[in-house]
């Protein structure tokens, strides 16, 4: 597999992406076996689909590779409609996504009304990943620059 193609591994358990159309899709089953612990994930999603058809709309069917080393239409999602999908998933290890998400919409909703929590929030990711205060100091002032220039022209 290359870099555009991945598998992400999420509590021991593995989720297909593929990279298509400059964004990341995921295989649906697989996020469903995640979240439901189903036997039957490909059933579950069947079932799934049928009570709420909308969710259908939010899928595409790319080749993704099987336990059997062959490649098959997958039904795939973004990441924006891999949460709209793990809202519709009633499940106990959905929960901490469902709430995760509201908190993430909350904070959003936040930085609308005072843009400088975002840029908090921008400083802490850098730091959190590693990045010395300087080097986030000197990335916010280039990112500042950056937009002054690009607002002039």
């Amino acid at each position: 597999m290359d870099s555009k193609e991945a598998l992400v591994v999420f509590e021991g358990a593995k989720i297909r992406r593929l990279w298509h159309d400059e964004q990341w899709f995921f295989s649906v089953v697989d996020i469903i076996q995640v979240l439901t612990d189903s036997s039957s994930p490909r059933q579950y999603w069947g079932v799934l689909k049928s009570r709420e058809t909308q969710l259908l709309t939010i899928c595409l069917q790319l080749k993704l590779p099987s336990s059997d080393g062959k490649y098959y239409n997958t039904d795939c999602v973004n990441t924006e409609n891999a949460f709209r999908l793990i809202q519709s998933i009633p499940s106990k290890k959905a929960e901490p996504f469902k709430r995760w998400l509201a908190k993430v919409g909350y904070e959003r909703v936040q930085e609308i009304e005072n843009p400088e929590l975002a840029q908090e929030r921008m400083k802490q990711l850098y730091e959190q990943k590693g990045y010395s205060q300087e080097w986030t100091e000197k990335r916010v002032r280039g990112i500042a620059i950056r937009q002054e220039l690009t607002e002039e022209s």
